[in-house]
């Protein structure tokens, strides 16, 4: 048996049992510290570390009785943050001591921001995390953790999107607790995106349920679509880029002209995404964001959501170097009037169907826009 403590996010007691996969009341639990450290947010993180600090007390939690299978769980899971085990002497708060180990970052890996609080990342952060492990946990025994260190971001902007879908009524009086019957649910696939496998029934229109049908989806984060539109100028911008699934099924063009595009990152808003992304691809600054609306992108096979926009800019110069490096991103813009650019529209010389539904929004609104 082991004893570990716990300083961060695994203080969060449902994140902690959804990691171990049984209820903790099978262990001993106590409060407990870690004297001369002190636990920092990781910088452009939603996770903390743990550093030396000498009169620093790191509080946390010391669990007692930990066996092979929830280490194994355990190094699993903060195998994803890049955490190695390291033995400490932990102060108990009865005054006694106790030898635990500690889940300690590699040296020089993330940098410590200011000093980190549960309560404020319970209240900001603790649903998407869960979230995030259930995900993450469900492939323990089927990858290794460098695979989910790999997949750690995209997990999360997944799960993100999950909280967003939530919320998204539109006054279907239909309850899925009651009109959808799941047999089996799994987890067949994870990496940049996921897969997963569904026995389901659904209530069919005549209100019986319908006949057991096995389905999967491709499962994706929420994406925000940008045109750039000058409406002095009366000009549109537009980037483009290679795209692997074009050239996967072998169509001969596989570099796109599209609108500006990314994913909504964890923390987010659609809005915050708008600009960022425009920033990043095109080096371009938006005055004024229009929404245009948000759908589906394709509902029969992905559960990725896209919130379209018109962003009202200047537009007087492209780039040949848009986008992040780190991203493998390879981006140039062009400038087109909004004659050619509809001309283009009409005569299909376009094959991304974001910038056909933009393009037909902006047509409809144009004349606003530029009043």
């Amino acid at each position: 048996m082991s004893d570990l403590f716990f300083y961060g996010t695994l203080r969060h007691k449902p994140l902690l049992e959804l990691v171990l996969g049984r209820p903790l009341s099978q262990l001993t639990i106590s409060e407990a510290s870690l004297p001369d450290h002190a636990v920092y947010g990781v910088e452009g993180q939603a996770f903390p570390m743990i550093v030396q600090e000498h009169g620093g007390k790191a509080e946390g939690l010391l669990v007692q009785g930990l066996g092979p299978q929830d280490l194994d769980r355990l190094t699993f899971y903060e195998g994803g943050f890049e955490y190695g085990l390291s033995p400490q002497a932990i102060d108990l708060a009865d005054g006694s001591k106790a030898e635990a180990r500690v889940f300690f970052p590699e040296p020089g890996l993330w940098t410590p921001d200011t000093l980190w609080s549960l309560q404020d990342w319970v209240d900001q952060w603790a649903e998407v995390t869960v979230l995030a492990a259930q995900e993450e946990l469900a492939y323990f025994g089927k990858v290794d953790a460098g695979t989910i260190v790999r997949s750690f971001a995209p997990i999360r902007t997944r799960a993100w999107a999950k909280l967003a879908a939530r919320r998204r009524r539109t006054g279907d009086p239909r309850d899925i607790q009651n009109d959808v019957i799941v047999h089996r649910h799994t987890r067949a696939y994870v990496d940049y995106l996921g897969i997963e496998e569904v026995e389901l029934q659904y209530r069919q229109h005549d209100g019986t349920m319908g006949p057991v049908l096995s389905r999967n989806g491709l499962m994706q984060g929420s994406a925000v679509v940008v045109l750039p539109y000058d409406p002095v100028r009366d000009t549109v911008l537009l980037v483009e880029q290679f795209r692997t699934p074009v050239f996967l099924i072998d169509d001969p063009e596989p570099w796109m002209w599209e609108p500006v595009a990314g994913m909504v990152d964890p923390g987010e808003t659609p809005e915050q995404t708008a600009h960022r992304e425009v920033l990043e691809e095109a080096h371009v600054t938006l005055d004024v964001l229009e929404y245009v609306g948000g759908a589906y992108s394709s509902s029969g096979s992905s559960t990725e959501f896209v919130y379209l926009y018109v962003g009202l800019a200047d537009l007087t110069k492209t780039t040949d170097i848009g986008g992040l490096a780190t991203e493998g991103e390879d981006i140039r813009t062009q400038i087109l009037p909004f004659s050619a650019f509809m001309e283009g529209v009409d005569n299909h010389k376009f094959k991304d169907l974001p910038l056909l539904s933009v393009a037909n929004w902006l047509a409809r609104h144009r004349d606003r826009l530029r009043g």
